[in-house]
Protein backbone atom coordinates (compact mmCIF):
# COMPACT_ATOMS: atom_id res chain seq x y z
CA UNK A 1 0.00 0.00 0.00
CA UNK A 2 1.81 3.21 -0.88
CA UNK A 3 2.46 5.64 1.51
CA UNK A 4 1.87 9.55 1.31
CA UNK A 5 4.47 11.88 2.52
CA UNK A 6 3.51 15.00 4.21
CA UNK A 7 4.51 17.81 1.61
CA UNK A 8 6.08 17.71 -2.09
CA UNK A 9 9.06 19.55 -3.80
CA UNK A 10 7.60 22.60 -4.13
CA UNK A 11 10.61 23.91 -6.77
CA UNK A 12 9.73 21.10 -8.70
CA UNK A 13 5.98 22.33 -8.63
CA UNK A 14 7.12 25.66 -9.46
CA UNK A 15 9.10 24.82 -12.40
CA UNK A 16 5.89 22.55 -13.67
CA UNK A 17 3.25 25.17 -13.47
CA UNK A 18 5.55 27.71 -14.93
CA UNK A 19 5.36 25.20 -18.00
CA UNK A 20 2.15 24.45 -18.06
CA UNK A 21 0.19 27.19 -17.68
CA UNK A 22 1.85 30.32 -19.13
CA UNK A 23 -0.94 32.78 -17.85
CA UNK A 24 0.10 31.48 -13.85
CA UNK A 25 3.56 31.54 -14.45
CA UNK A 26 3.50 35.55 -15.79
CA UNK A 27 2.02 36.39 -12.22
CA UNK A 28 4.18 33.21 -10.24
CA UNK A 29 7.65 35.50 -11.89
CA UNK A 30 6.04 38.26 -10.80
CA UNK A 31 4.83 37.39 -7.13
CA UNK A 32 8.30 34.90 -6.19
CA UNK A 33 8.58 31.59 -5.17
CA UNK A 34 6.11 30.43 -1.87
CA UNK A 35 8.18 28.28 0.31
CA UNK A 36 6.80 24.86 1.38
CA UNK A 37 4.28 25.35 4.10
CA UNK A 38 5.44 25.15 7.77
CA UNK A 39 2.46 22.66 8.78
CA UNK A 40 3.98 20.19 6.86
CA UNK A 41 7.41 19.29 9.08
CA UNK A 42 5.00 19.58 11.96
CA UNK A 43 3.12 16.90 14.31
CA UNK A 44 -0.53 17.24 14.81
CA UNK A 45 -3.71 15.77 16.01
CA UNK A 46 -6.40 15.40 13.73
CA UNK A 47 -8.92 14.74 15.78
CA UNK A 48 -7.92 18.01 18.55
CA UNK A 49 -7.50 19.94 14.94
CA UNK A 50 -11.30 19.12 13.56
CA UNK A 51 -12.69 20.24 17.07
CA UNK A 52 -10.73 23.50 17.10
CA UNK A 53 -11.61 23.91 13.64
CA UNK A 54 -15.12 23.86 14.62
CA UNK A 55 -14.74 25.87 17.63
CA UNK A 56 -13.43 28.69 15.03
CA UNK A 57 -16.12 28.65 12.73
CA UNK A 58 -17.68 32.03 11.56
CA UNK A 59 -15.97 33.99 14.50
CA UNK A 60 -12.68 36.03 14.28
CA UNK A 61 -9.53 34.65 15.93
CA UNK A 62 -9.46 36.48 18.82
CA UNK A 63 -12.77 35.45 20.09
CA UNK A 64 -12.33 32.22 18.88
CA UNK A 65 -8.96 31.72 20.32
CA UNK A 66 -10.68 33.02 23.62
CA UNK A 67 -13.35 30.72 23.65
CA UNK A 68 -10.49 27.58 22.98
CA UNK A 69 -8.70 28.61 26.24
CA UNK A 70 -11.69 28.15 28.19
CA UNK A 71 -12.58 25.40 27.22
CA UNK A 72 -8.77 24.24 27.58
CA UNK A 73 -9.41 25.71 31.13
CA UNK A 74 -12.85 23.63 31.58
CA UNK A 75 -11.21 20.29 30.25
CA UNK A 76 -8.13 20.18 32.39
CA UNK A 77 -6.27 19.83 28.81
CA UNK A 78 -4.86 21.42 25.54
CA UNK A 79 -6.00 18.41 24.08
CA UNK A 80 -9.43 18.34 22.62
CA UNK A 81 -10.56 14.65 22.10
CA UNK A 82 -14.09 12.40 23.53
CA UNK A 83 -12.40 11.67 26.80
CA UNK A 84 -11.51 15.38 27.44
CA UNK A 85 -14.51 16.71 26.41
CA UNK A 86 -16.58 14.40 28.46
CA UNK A 87 -15.64 15.75 31.71
CA UNK A 88 -17.86 19.00 31.00
CA UNK A 89 -21.50 18.71 30.13
CA UNK A 90 -22.98 20.84 27.46
CA UNK A 91 -24.11 23.92 29.91
CA UNK A 92 -20.63 24.43 30.48
CA UNK A 93 -20.03 25.18 27.35
CA UNK A 94 -22.29 27.24 26.52
CA UNK A 95 -20.35 28.91 29.30
CA UNK A 96 -17.45 28.96 27.90
CA UNK A 97 -19.16 30.69 25.05
CA UNK A 98 -19.56 27.58 22.77
CA UNK A 99 -22.87 27.87 20.81
CA UNK A 100 -25.85 25.00 20.76
CA UNK A 101 -24.65 23.83 16.78
CA UNK A 102 -21.32 23.91 17.46
CA UNK A 103 -21.94 21.74 21.52
CA UNK A 104 -23.87 19.46 19.00
CA UNK A 105 -21.04 19.38 16.67
CA UNK A 106 -18.09 18.82 19.41
CA UNK A 107 -20.15 16.04 20.33
CA UNK A 108 -20.44 13.99 17.13
CA UNK A 109 -17.02 14.44 16.48
CA UNK A 110 -16.03 12.59 20.02
CA UNK A 111 -18.93 10.29 19.24
CA UNK A 112 -17.54 9.04 15.83
CA UNK A 113 -13.57 9.31 17.56
CA UNK A 114 -15.18 6.49 20.02
CA UNK A 115 -16.29 4.69 17.15
CA UNK A 116 -13.20 4.66 15.76
CA UNK A 117 -14.74 6.74 12.61
CA UNK A 118 -11.45 9.16 12.85
CA UNK A 119 -8.84 8.23 10.97
CA UNK A 120 -5.40 8.88 12.79
CA UNK A 121 -1.96 10.22 10.56
CA UNK A 122 -1.11 6.78 10.28
CA UNK A 123 -4.09 6.02 8.82
CA UNK A 124 -4.03 9.15 6.73
CA UNK A 125 -0.70 8.53 5.42
CA UNK A 126 -1.99 5.47 3.62
CA UNK A 127 -5.54 7.40 2.15
CA UNK A 128 -5.91 8.65 -1.10
CA UNK A 129 -7.20 12.52 -0.75
CA UNK A 130 -10.43 11.56 -1.35
CA UNK A 131 -11.15 8.92 1.53
CA UNK A 132 -10.07 10.95 3.53
CA UNK A 133 -12.60 13.74 2.51
CA UNK A 134 -14.98 11.06 2.32
CA UNK A 135 -14.05 10.01 6.00
CA UNK A 136 -14.51 13.46 7.51
CA UNK A 137 -17.01 15.25 5.89
CA UNK A 138 -20.22 13.25 7.68
CA UNK A 139 -18.91 14.70 11.03
CA UNK A 140 -21.45 17.51 12.04
CA UNK A 141 -19.75 20.83 11.28
CA UNK A 142 -17.36 19.50 8.80
CA UNK A 143 -17.52 20.63 5.41
CA UNK A 144 -15.54 19.72 2.26
CA UNK A 145 -13.52 23.26 2.53
CA UNK A 146 -12.45 22.60 6.47
CA UNK A 147 -11.07 19.02 5.38
CA UNK A 148 -9.24 20.75 1.97
CA UNK A 149 -7.28 23.15 4.58
CA UNK A 150 -6.05 20.16 6.50
CA UNK A 151 -5.39 18.18 3.44
CA UNK A 152 -3.41 21.05 1.90
CA UNK A 153 -1.74 23.16 4.89
CA UNK A 154 -1.50 20.34 7.27
CA UNK A 155 -0.83 17.10 5.48
CA UNK A 156 0.44 18.59 1.99
CA UNK A 157 -1.15 16.82 -0.59
CA UNK A 158 -0.11 18.58 -4.11
CA UNK A 159 -3.16 18.36 -5.70
CA UNK A 160 -5.58 20.23 -3.88
CA UNK A 161 -8.04 22.32 -5.87
CA UNK A 162 -10.52 24.22 -3.34
CA UNK A 163 -13.10 24.84 -5.91
CA UNK A 164 -15.57 26.52 -3.92
CA UNK A 165 -13.09 28.99 -2.04
CA UNK A 166 -13.89 32.63 -2.78
CA UNK A 167 -10.13 33.59 -2.96
CA UNK A 168 -9.26 31.14 -4.88
CA UNK A 169 -11.87 31.81 -7.72
CA UNK A 170 -10.87 35.43 -7.60
CA UNK A 171 -7.41 34.65 -8.44
CA UNK A 172 -8.24 32.49 -11.05
CA UNK A 173 -10.68 35.36 -12.85
CA UNK A 174 -7.29 37.49 -12.39
CA UNK A 175 -5.13 35.07 -14.32
CA UNK A 176 -7.25 35.01 -16.66
CA UNK A 177 -9.01 38.53 -16.94
CA UNK A 178 -12.19 37.07 -17.11
CA UNK A 179 -15.37 39.50 -16.47
CA UNK A 180 -17.02 37.40 -13.85
CA UNK A 181 -15.79 34.57 -11.43
CA UNK A 182 -15.19 30.83 -12.88
CA UNK A 183 -18.11 28.94 -11.50
CA UNK A 184 -16.34 25.95 -9.34
CA UNK A 185 -17.42 23.53 -12.11
CA UNK A 186 -15.18 25.99 -14.44
CA UNK A 187 -12.45 25.92 -12.17
CA UNK A 188 -12.17 22.73 -11.68
CA UNK A 189 -11.87 21.98 -15.18
CA UNK A 190 -9.42 25.18 -15.48
CA UNK A 191 -7.68 23.19 -12.78
CA UNK A 192 -7.03 20.12 -14.52
CA UNK A 193 -3.61 21.93 -16.35
CA UNK A 194 -2.60 22.74 -13.03
CA UNK A 195 -2.35 18.60 -11.84
CA UNK A 196 -0.54 17.12 -10.33
CA UNK A 197 0.39 20.85 -8.44
CA UNK A 198 -3.59 21.72 -7.80
CA UNK A 199 -2.57 22.78 -4.33
CA UNK A 200 0.72 25.06 -5.47
CA UNK A 201 -1.17 26.80 -7.61
CA UNK A 202 -4.04 27.55 -5.41
CA UNK A 203 -1.84 29.09 -3.01
CA UNK A 204 -0.58 31.69 -5.67
CA UNK A 205 -4.28 32.11 -6.36
CA UNK A 206 -4.95 32.90 -3.17
CA UNK A 207 -1.95 35.77 -3.39
CA UNK A 208 -2.93 36.58 -6.42
CA UNK A 209 -6.85 37.59 -4.90
CA UNK A 210 -4.52 39.48 -2.30
CA UNK A 211 -2.58 41.34 -4.71
CA UNK A 212 -5.51 42.60 -6.76
CA UNK A 213 -6.94 44.10 -3.53
CA UNK A 214 -4.19 45.43 -2.17
CA UNK A 215 -3.05 46.94 -5.82
CA UNK A 216 -6.60 48.36 -6.41
CA UNK A 217 -6.23 50.15 -2.85
CA UNK A 218 -3.04 51.58 -3.72
CA UNK A 219 -4.61 52.96 -6.40
CA UNK A 220 -7.07 54.53 -4.62
CA UNK A 221 -4.75 56.32 -2.00
CA UNK A 222 -2.65 57.68 -4.47
CA UNK A 223 -5.95 59.38 -6.20
CA UNK A 224 -7.20 60.86 -3.33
Amino acid sequence: MPRFRRGFDVEQAHDWLSRRDRRLGTWMKRLGPIAAQPGWSTSFDPVDALARAILFQQLSGKAASTIVGRVEVAIGSARLHADTLARVDDAALRVCGVSGNKTLALRDLARREAAGEIPDLRRMSVMEHDAIIDALVPIRGIGRWTVEMMLMFRLGRPDILPVDDLGIRKGAQRVDKAETLPTPKALLARGERWGPYRTYASLYLWRIADFSVAAKEATRRSQE
